[in-house]
Parts: structure tokens; C-alpha cells; sequence
């Protein structure tokens, strides 16, 4: 009997490959950080390239064609010595990497251990150069780079009320190219403001590779400051991004203010108990006057003892700039004081909450206005940053903040095909973390993140196109201040301002929404979010009724909680891989402090603590799907010593991999203790050398093939001695080896009984050559014996580089799956993608038609109800007509 799931094809070798130790022990709520085990370290090696001045961040990290590299000021103390006291994007002159996965390439800077280092920007490879600077005037004076306006151009920084640092915090920077050398083109840069603003500059590179920015070109722009940008509502904290496979800046939306309840609770705590206080979230106030001093209002209703203790609403600082954002898009400026803003009711414009926590595309990047479009079906959150793969339909998304999560979206077809984007097609899923060893009430003791990898489940929230996600966004944009108490007070609006005064009403209105069990009724209330786990837990994602579909579009993270997705993560700040990702490839995630509720005692992560944060990796499969993530940087715990921290990667934030393979690690934890410096750096993490064995399907009685592949090979290659074992030869044996060309000796000999093979290679005539990647080593044939799923284990007995230097290499176990017996004619099936599943019934080797007529003309033969696995084609663990389906459609 063959019973293998698509998970089970990739969990059997990882788990073997990377083990799970257990240490630690069980504890109350948040854990007290202690000396954990393995923090820090570094599985490869990490060097800093370059630490920040003071008060600032290092973002928004970009290297050129050339290996330039550039990165953001952001929010530097005013103090320093100018041009480091302004936020400016700079590049690091007379400095390019060399792309053969080395570090080798640049000599590594210091510690800033006096004021005078630790008040600039410092590399020992090369001199920090300002690009831009953030408020500098553009278009003939007119704007300033950074900074939004009203219709009327009216810099917001001229309104009064709060800000998001306007022209101060700038993150993401893009490089989109207009010639073949890549040396003319545009920087967009995100500034992470609420609401927020993307600019773009013209830039250049001369003969002598020095960059060089043209502010004053009349393509110089705050893109948000354009008409098609008001169309869509404007943007809100951009904060990190991608560059599309389609060569466009795509802006992350962090918009801090969606959740809608805080922390660990779910809105069916809400319902449940008939009141939000203790677990609403701060969305819920979104178009209450002056919306960001509910927190405030709060200690009041307390101390009046209309509350009975006061609590911490998540996110509601964050919507300190939606009046702003409302006066951005045209409403007049009717609570505008000479001290302040009062509370006079916006109720001509007002900013819809569903169109902020978005990918923002800006198409036509290089016409005079470009064109911006939101991808609404992939999710409402924090968004720190999207990663599209090279399959271009599926992309990795990451919501910083508490108890956030990460999570797919998969197009139905590669989305540069769709000639309307209203028409981008895909299904949104939420992770479920599945192992017992990350969870310290299944384990029995508290593990250490630094040692335990993360098995991931995706679990499907919906499906829809971008046009039906943007027709229900658009449900709410009517909705104004003025709603916010007559929907939840008798008042009408006449009766405001006259009968009762504004902030009587306020009060009134702000009670009923903490109060309740619905919430927000201006919006999607919380009953009927809960309605739609119920029916999503009898039905499936695709059985709830028409008007739910919009839930886990709009209200992401709060439909995740509600069906038991690991919404978890505390403040997953990057996530990326290689520029056109293939199946193999790594992806990084960047999680900038393990802590709250990551170490408490909920939910589906319950390890140790470590505030220093840890960079996951996973590898990509068949199907660009993501089921185990490793932990390969862990930070330090803030107990330790600086001997331990000084050199230790501290809050991760943007992760950047070169070509190479390499990843450029940018810190977000100015200040922090441990360290006897306070500044921020830029790291370059240099994996280690993997030699991999890559899975197989094979057909029973069939031969199939398994590289053995060298993921890098930064210093070269002279030679390697390598075993290859089969667990068991019952299911699969080996019965040949053949290597490349390139190497020019190689010997090879396989076991009698076929369970492993022992495999030389020399690179006599160095074909090799430094910084190679995915270089053949040799290619087994294998032969399946049976039905089920072994392991092929990698033994590296000996690997030196082309100076006859040991290499330090990671093995990385490979599986091979027996296929089922022939279920029609004499050819047994066959997996043509590689997934895991048997796709090719009628054993042709090719997906066609007729394998979904012999799939269910034979639904009830042995041949299939025996092998569960190879035929569970969506991939809910038995057999059924579902299966015929999801086959017609991967035909289609």
C-alpha cells in the first residue's frame, strides 16, 4: 500500500537532515529571557559590511546590476554631523560585490566604539554618497521629496494634528532600469508615513561607476500626488517591497491599524463573552473623531468607571494620520484649530479602512504619471514585504507586529498574462505550524528556536478575483465620521453639535463599540466574521455564502485566528529569495524579535525566548509551496554580554539574497541592550555549502533520476568523496551513477543490493570555477521496487575547494517516492511534475484527459483505493470525486 501526502514527500528527509533538539523547560505567559541555547548563531557565516548613524535604522537595502549597493538613512538623530543628521538614500562609492557567493569581496567594518563612528555611516568598503535627501523641493519647488499633499497642493506637514514624520522615514528603495546596462532608470523609495508617499528620481551611473540623482528633473515625483493615485485612496506606511519579475516597484502597505482585536484574542472571544473590552482591536475606531486618541479616552472611561480596567487596544497609535490622510483626499479641513484639531465631524470625505494593507504595483513605472494598482486578493495586513517567485504566481508575504502572521497567495496564472488586473484570479492562505517540538505543551519541555525548525501547513482562507475583492472594498467608502456615532448612538446628525455636544456623542458611541459583541457596526462586524468560520468549518473555503466571500480578503488576520491558523509571528519584518526563484532555491524569512507570543503558553508556538530575533529558511519545492522553515541566524538574548552581541545579528529587519546566494541582513533595534554600542548595521550572511539530494517519483518497476547537486562553490572545487545510501532498498534502489563532463575524474561504485553508492570526483581540468553555484556533482539512477517513500541520505566524506582547503558543506537528505502498481494497460503511472502525486494514470508520461477518465472510471479499484496518496489530488487525505475534479482542473 502507497500512502504518501505531498507534505510527507518533503517532511521525511528534512526532519532526518536537521533533527530537532530539545532543551528548555515550560514556564508562564511570556517566558523571562534567559541564556537559550544557540543564541546567538549563525549556520553559515555573517559579516557586518557597514553600521548606520545614530538613531537611524538600516532599510530598504539594493544592489545594482553592477554590485553597487544603496541604502536608506532612515530617521537618523538631527544631531549628527551633516549628511548624516537627514533622512537621505546613499549608495557606498567606489564599492561593487563580486557574485561569487564569497565574503571575501569586502574587508569588514569595525564596531562604532566612539560618538564620532557611532554619529555617521560607516564601511570599510567603500564611502557612504547622499543620493537624495528626504523634503528636499522637487517639481520646480512646488512639493518636497517625501512629503504628501492635499488636491489643493497643500503640504500635509502644514495641517495640524499628528504625522508619520513626513519626508523622515525612508524604507524601500527599487531600482527600475531604462537601458540594457542598467545605468539610467528610476529609484522609487517608500516613505513610511501615515498616509503614505512613494517618490521617484531619476538616476545615473557614469563611466567611472559613480551614481549620480537629477532631484530636479521634472520626472522627479511623489507619485502619490498624482490623480490615478487618489483614485485608488492614496497609500498608507509603505514600507519595504520587491522589484516584480515584470520590473515595477511593488510597495508594501504596513498598515498597523487592521487588527481588529489585539494580541491573542479572536473576534469569537468577542462574541462569545458580549463585550470587546480586554480584546478589541484598533481598526474598530478608524472613523471616530480624532480615531488615534482612543487610547487616551480609555484611561477616562476608566477612571469614570465606565470600564473596568484599562487595556492596550493594538494599533490604535497607528491611525494618528487618518484625518490626514482624509484631507489628502480633498475633504475640507473643518476640525482645524489654531492649537490643534477639535472634534468637529469629517463627513464629506473620509479614507475607507479596506483600501490600506496592500502590494502596491506602480505599472508604467517610467511614464510621466504611472499607474498604480492594489492587489486586494492577496490579503489585508501590516505588510512588511511581498516576495514573488519565479513561477510568477506565487508570492510570500510577511505583517509585522504582535500575534501577525505570514502567508501565501497563489495566482491562477502567472499574473503578467492577465491584461486586466481585475481579473488577477488566486487563492489567499494562512500557515498552520504543525510539529510538536515548536509547541512546549505537545513537547513536554520548551525548546529553543535556534535548534527546532517550523513545519508549515497552508490552510486555504478563499478565492477570488481582484476586481470582486476591489467591488466589496468599494461597499465602504461612503462611510465618514458621522457614521461612527450615528451607528452606534440615537443621535442623528442633526441632533450632533446641537442636542449633544461632539464629544458626548464621541464618548457615547466610543462605549458602544468597546461594549459590544459586534464591534464596529460601520463596517464588517465581528458576527459576521464568525459566521463565516462556521460555515468556512462545515462547508470548506468554498462553501460560504456570496456576501462572506470578502471576509479573509478584508479582514485577513482576524479570519485566520477564527479557524486556528498559527497568526503568531511576532513582527516578521522580511522575507525574500533569488531574483526568478526556481524549485530549490531558498527562501529567507526575517522574524526581528522572538518573543510574546511566540513564547507563551497559546496557541501552536510555545519555544524560548530570545528578543534578538531569528532568519528562517526553507526551500522551495515542485510547486514553489514552502513546508518546513530552519532556523540558520539566531540573535542574541538581551541578558547577553557584549563579548556575545557585539558581532551577533540583533532584529532582523529587511533580508535582501544577491544572485549569489547571499543575503544582505538589515538591524531595526537601535538602542537595544546587550550591545556596547547602540547603532544599527548591515550584515552579509554567507550560506553554508549544501550538497543535496533531490526527491523523486518513481513509477513501480520504473527508473527514474536524483542530482546531486553543490548549491555553491565560493572558493572553487578540486574534488569530493560522497556516499549516497537508500533506507530501504525494498522500496528504491540505486542501479547506476553518472557524472558531467566538467569533472574530468570520476569513479563510482553501487552496493550489491543496491542501497547505496559511493561516488569520487576531481575537477582535474578546473571547469569549476569560483563562486559556481548548483554545480553536478553526479546523477543516480534509482529504481522503485515497491510502493511507499525512502530516504536517500547524503554522507560527505571529504570536499576541497580549488586550493585543496577542507569546504564546510551541509548535506541535505533527498527522498524517492515508489509509485503505485498499473492501474489500465501495461505502463505503471507516473508523477510528471515531481509533486508527489501521480498525475499520469495511464502511465504516457504526460497529463492528459484520459488520466481523468481512468482516474474515475477506476475510483474503486485496488490500484487506487490502496494508494490514497498518489491519487489525493486535493489534498484532504482520502479519496473522492473532489480528486477527479482538482484533476480536470490541473489538466485545464
Amino acid at each position: 500500500m502507497v500512502d504518501f501526502t505531498r507534505r510527507q514527500v518533503l517532511s521525511q528527509s528534512v526532519a532526518a537532515a536537521l533533527g530537532a533538539s530539545v532543551i528548555g523547560v515550560a514556564s508562564g505567559e511570556e517566558v523571562e529571557e534567559t541564556d537559550t541555547p544557540g543564541a546567538p548563531s549563525v549556520a553559515g557565516s555573517l559579516k557586518r559590511f557597514s553600521t548606520t548613524a545614530f538613531g537611524a535604522e538600516v532599510t530598504g537595502p539594493f544592489v545594482f546590476e553592477d554590485g553597487s549597493l544603496l541604502y536608506s538613512l532612515q530617521h537618523p538623530e538631527g544631531e549628527n554631523p551633516e549628511p548624516f543628521g537627514r533622512a537621505a538614500v546613499g549608495y557606498f562609492s567606489g564599492f561593487q560585490f563580486e557574485f561569487d557567493g564569497s565574503n571575501d569581496d569586502f574587508s569588514e567594518v569595525g564596531i562604532p566604539d566612539t560618538e564620532e563612528k557611532q554619529r555617521q555611516v560607516r564601511s570599510a568598503a567603500g564611502d557612504y554618497e547622499v543620493l537624495i535627501q528626504g523634503r528636499e523641493e522637487i517639481q520646480g519647488g512646488e512639493e518636497r521629496l517625501g512629503v504628501p499633499q492635499t488636491p489643493d497642493g497643500v503640504d500635509l506637514t502644514a495641517l495640524n494634528g499628528s504625522s508619520g514624520g513626513y519626508g523622515q522615514n525612508p524604507d524601500c528603495n527599487q531600482f527600475v532600469a531604462t537601458d540594457d546596462e542598467g545605468t539610467e532608470g528610476y529609484l522609487f523609495t517608500n516613505w513610511e508615513n501615515y498616509p503614505g508617499c512613494i517618490s521617484r528620481v531619476p538616476i545615473s551611473q557614469d563611466e567611472s561607476g559613480e551614481w549620480s540623482a537629477d532631484v530636479g528633473s521634472d520626472m522627479t515625483l511623489n507619485v502619490v500626488n498624482t490623480e490615478p493615485f487618489r483614485d485608488i485612496g492614496g497609500t498608507w506606511v509603505n514600507c519595504y517591497g520587491d522589484l516584480s519579475p515584470w520590473e515595477t516597484m511593488i510597495s508594501a502597505e504596513e498598515n498597523y491599524s487592521h487588527p481588529r482585536v489585539s494580541y491573542t484574542h479572536t473576534v469569537g472571544d468577542i462574541v462569545e463573552s458580549g463585550t470587546g473590552v480586554g480584546k478589541i482591536g484598533g481598526c474598530q475606531f478608524w472613523n471616530r473623531p480624532n480615531p488615534s486618541e482612543i487610547g487616551e479616552a480609555l484611561g477616562d472611561y476608566v477612571e469614570a468607571g465606565d470600564i473596568e480596567e484599562e487595556f492596550t487596544i493594538q494599533g490604535y497609535w497607528s491611525q494618528a494620520g487618518v484625518e490626514k490622510a482624509a484631507y489628502y483626499l480633498g475633504a475640507d479641513t473643518v476640525d482645524q484649530t489654531e492649537d490643534g484639531n477639535d472634534m468637529t465631524l469629517i463627513d464629506d470625505v473620509y479614507p475607507n479602512p479596506y483600501r490600506y494593507g496592500y502590494f502596491v504595483d506602480i505599472r508604467e513605472p517610467a511614464a510621466e504619471t504611472p499607474s498604480p494598482m492594489k492587489y486586494y486578493v492577496m490579503g489585508r495586513a501590516a505588510w512588511e514585504a511581498p516576495d514573488i517567485q519565479g513561477d510568477q504566481r506565487t508570492v510570500y508575504g510577511c505583517s509585522d507586529g504582535d500575534s501577525k502572521g505570514i502567508y501565501k497567495f497563489v495566482a491562477d496564472e502567472p499574473i503578467p498574462e492577465y491584461d486586466n488586473t481585475d481579473d488577477i484570479a488566486g487563492t489567499l492562505y494562512a500557515p498552520k505550524i504543525t510539529n510538536d517540538a515548536a509547541n512546549a505543551a505537545e513537547a513536554g519541555q520548551r525548546n529553543s528556536p535556534a535548534q527546532t525548525p517550523l513545519e508549515i501547513e497552508w490552510m486555504e482562507l478563499g478565492h477570488a478575483t481582484n476586481g470582486e475583492a476591489a467591488e466589496w472594498i468599494a461597499e465602504y467608502d461612503d462611510v465618514t465620521q458621522a457614521d461612527y456615532i450615528t451607528e452606534h448612538t440615537e443621535y442623528s446628525v442633526d441632533e450632533i453639535g446641537t442636542d449633544v455636544s461632539v464629544s458626548d456623542a464621541v464618548r457615547e458611541a466610543d462605549l458602544t463599540v468597546l461594549q459590544s459583541a459586534s464591534g464596529n457596526q460601520s463596517y464588517i462586524t465581528n458576527e459576521d466574521i464568525v459566521e463565516w468560520a462556521e460555515q468556512y468549518e462545515d462547508n470548506g473555503p468554498d462553501g460560504v455564502d456570496e456576501e462572506l466571500r470578502r471576509i479573509p480578503f478584508l479582514e485577513t488576520r482576524a479570519a485566520a485566528k477564527e479557524i486556528g491558523a498559527t497568526i503568531e509571528f511576532n513582527k516578521a519584518e522580511g522575507v525574500d529569495t533569488v531574483d526568478n526563484s526556481q524549485p530549490g532555491d531558498f527562501i529567507y524569512f526575517g522574524i526581528s524579535e522572538f518573543n510574546d507570543d511566540l513564547a507563551n503558553d497559546t496557541g501552536d508556538i510555545q519555544m524560548d525566548r530570545v528578543d534578538g530575533g531569528v532568519v528562517y529558511r526553507g526551500v522551495l519545492e515542485s510547486d514553489y509551496n514552502v513546508s518546513t522553515l530552519e532556523p540558520v541566524i539566531t540573535g542574541p538574548d538581551f541578558t547577553d554580554e557584549p563579548e556575545d552581541a557585539n558581532d551577533a545579528l540583533r532584529n532582523i529587519d529587511n533580508v535582501y539574497t544577491m544572485r549569489d546566494g547571499r543575503v544582505l541582513c538589515c538591524e531595526d533595534g537601535f538602542g537595544g541592550p546587550a550591545r556596547s554600542y547602540p547603532n544599527d548595521g548591515l550584515y552579509v550572511y554567507q550560506p553554508t555549502v549544501t550538497v543535496s539530494a533531490n526527491s523523486a517519483a518513481v513509477g513501480s518497476g520504473s527508473t527514474g533520476t536524483v542530482s546531486l547537486t553543490a548549491s555553491s562553490l565560493p572558493a572553487g572545487f578540486s574534488g569530493a568523496r560522497l556516499t549516497v545510501s537508500v533506507s530501504n532498498p525494498e522500496i528504491a534502489s540505486i542501479t547506476g551513477v553518472s557524472f558531467p563532463d566538467a569533472l574530468g575524474l570520476t569513479e563510482s561504485s553501487v552496493s550489491d543490493d543496491g542501497s547505496s553508492a559511493t561516488i569520487r570526483v576531481a575537477d582535474v581540468n578546473t571547469n569549476v570555477q569560483s563562486g559556481a553555484r548548483d554545480v553536478s556533482l553526479a546523477t543516480l539512477d534509482v529504481r522503485a521496487n515497491g510502493g511507499g517513500t525512502t530516504d536517500l541520505t547524503v554522507s560527505i566524506e571529504q570536499m576541497d575547494d580549488e586550493n585543496g582547503n577542507a569546504i564546510e558543506a551541509e548535506a541535505r537528505n533527498g527522498i524517492v517516492v515508489g509509485g503505485p502498481q498499473t492501474v489500465v494497460g501495461d505502463a505503471a503511472p507516473t508523477d510528471p511534475d515531481g509533486d508527489g502525486h501521480f498525475e499520469d494514470l495511464n502511465g504516457n508520461g504526460r497529463l492528459d484527459y484520459e488520466d481523468v477518465q481512468v482516474l474515475f472510471s477506476n475510483m474503486d479499484s485496488d490500484s487506487v483505493q490502496l494508494n490514497t496518496g498518489a491519487y489525493d489530488f486535493n489534498e484532504n487525505g482520502k479519496l473522492d470525486f473532489a480528486d477527479v475534479t482538482a484533476l480536470y482542473e490541473e489538466v485545464n
